[in-house]
């Protein structure tokens, strides 16, 4: 027990390459800290909970997440996804709420990780997952536009599309072209960047030079505005709220964090050889972070795909590259602060609307729609669901729809076929049935079982072969129990030949092997089974 708990822990294996790679790791996390200052920032302001906690957020958390995670290379922060989640929660509990959901889904999420259920992400098929990117993508999106258009306000619906819809309606035109000018500089710049080198940190050059334009002409345009020159001092967030209120927002956060922080570390595990990732532990780790940013009034915390590319690209091998890019962003607290707070607002909306308009790639979008009715179906369904209502339940939705449709795919691939008897026909064998079942025989299959032997009339003797049956659940092995019952009700005797030790004990339970006439109407060999078939048949000829 002490050894497996201990794999949940930190430990100096974590950074037995430090020796050949720190300098790889101190350049790695410094680049990191630079593409994720403006990120850090504009994921707090459009969060609705300030630039400062988005800020903190990459600190404390990066830092806590950086040091207990399960990944070598992840890096964690604020993110996208969790702006859309926390933005509704600002609007109907307050800003102040925010602490509170923070600390509970910290504790959930590390809780889940203590449990042992960080594997159950490979669960969440691949069609579910990539619709669901692509509707955080339109979502960012479409909230960046009130920033964009210089509109404040927050009396609009909570749906994405309509309250874009309303914001745009509600600009002061002409005067929000100027924000708007602004936005598209900072998308145009660093589109330009990223094609000369996908290695430099467009935002962040973005970010410098529109911000360096508006202040040398002066414009007018909402800034981000004062920032504290060092960190608060922790504090355990205030419970004058209505918790029961917040249980369902923190579980929601928590499903999110959890269900991020895996998928984003799976992907770095497979982008880098830098050793697998131990899911249970980055569900410590992330849980860990954001109780301790919630001390700080920070946000929750995930693991950052995008930081995390940035990270490996740069040459990362230890998790101490995310621990530099924290203590970076520290750096520009305590040194820049005053630097940071004349940031154009419209200038961070840009950077995220090009940070979405990478989350929805058409080139993904038209190789899904390919891929399959099916999973075209998932895809569609898990993005539009998000971007209409709700995060967590159009994940859960599109698992639902991935399950019917494998369910679906897996009763087709199933069959209940009759057989001629091998070998040399003899008197009465017309009087004699041999079924095959194959593949899978559960609650979606079991009833086309009980059809399909009903279709032969005049039968004495049913031979039903098992040896090609992969999979039962409890609804096959009840519905193979009722149709025995049945048939030998008839007067039809039922011979089993071939069950699979792994079926065994489940069809024991339920009353299969029971259900026979005789114990010695269980076969393992088609041969015996037959030849006791027709004795049947002998003895009830004689019988007439």
């Amino acid at each position: 027990m002490k050894r497996s708990w201990r794999t949940l822990l930190p430990s100096l294996s974590d950074y037995r390459e430090l020796r050949t790679s720190w300098r790889g790791d101190l350049l790695a996390g410094v680049t990191v800290g630079i593409v994720a200052l403006p990120l850090a920032l504009a994921f707090g302001v459009s969060s609705g909970v300030g630039a400062e906690a988005g800020l903190i957020t990459a600190i404390v958390a990066g830092l806590v997440a950086a040091v207990f995670g399960g990944s070598n290379i992840q890096v964690s922060g604020p993110t996208g996804a969790m702006v859309v989640v926390l933005a509704p929660i600002v609007v109907s509990q307050g800003v102040e709420a925010v602490a509170i959901v923070t600390l509970l889904a910290g504790i959930i999420v590390a809780i889940a990780g203590a449990l042992r259920l960080g594997r159950t992400v490979s669960y969440i098929p691949w069609p579910v997952i990539e619709g669901f990117t692509v509707g955080i993508g339109i979502i960012i999106f479409l909230q960046q536009v009130p920033s964009a258009l210089g509109t404040e306000g927050t009396e609009h619906p909570t749906n994405a599309v309509l309250a874009a819809g309303a914001f745009i309606g509600a600009a002061e035109w002409p005067a929000a072209l100027l924000p708007l000018g602004v936005a598209a500089g900072v998308i145009a710049i660093m589109l330009l960047l990223t094609r000369i080198s996908g290695r430099l940190p467009a935002s962040f050059i973005a970010i410098v030079v529109v911000t360096i334009a508006a202040q040398a002409l002066n414009l007018p345009l909402a800034t981000i505005g004062e920032l504290p020159a060092s960190l608060p001092a922790p504090a355990v967030p205030s419970f004058d709220f209505d918790l029961t209120a917040l249980i369902g927002p923190a579980f929601a956060v928590a499903a999110l964090a959890a269900i991020e922080s895996l998928l984003s570390a799976r992907v770095a595990a497979g982008m880098s050889d830098t050793g697998p990732y131990n899911a249970d532990r980055e569900l410590v780790g992330q849980g860990l972070a954001s109780v301790a940013s919630s001390f700080f009034g920070g946000m929750p915390a995930t693991g950052a795909i995008a930081r995390t590319a940035v990270n490996v690209r740069s040459g990362a091998r230890t998790r101490a590259s995310a621990i530099v890019h924290a203590l970076a962003l520290l750096i520009v607290v305590y040194l820049a602060a005053q630097v940071v707070a004349v940031i154009p607002l419209a200038a961070l909306s840009g950077v995220l609307m090009a940070t979405a308009a990478r989350m929805v790639s058409p080139t993904l979008i038209k190789t899904m729609l390919r891929t399959g009715k099916a999973e075209a179906a998932v895809f569609v369904i898990t993005g539009i669901i998000t971007v209409s209502f709700d995060l967590i339940i159009a994940v859960g939705i599109g698992i639902a729809v991935a399950a019917f449709f494998a369910l679906r795919a897996m009763s087709k691939a199933s069959g209940v076929h009759r057989e001629e008897l091998p070998g040399s026909p003899e008197a009465g064998d017309e009087r004699i049935a041999l079924f095959r079942i194959d593949g899978s025989l559960f609650f979606g299959a079991a009833e086309r079982l009980i059809d399909r032997i009903n279709e032969h009339q005049g039968i004495e003797v049913v031979i039903v072969r098992l040896s090609q049956l992969h999979v039962i659940d409890a609804t096959g092995a009840h519905t193979l129990t009722e149709l025995i019952t049945a048939l030998e009700r008839r007067g039809v005797t039922v011979i089993i030949k071939g069950i699979r030790p792994e079926h065994r004990d489940v069809l024991q339970r339920l009353g299969v092997i029971r259900s026979l006439r005789h114990p010695n109407h269980l076969f393992e060999e088609l041969g015996p089974a037959i030849e006791h078939a027709r004795s049947h048949i002998r003895r009830a000829e004689l019988a007439r």
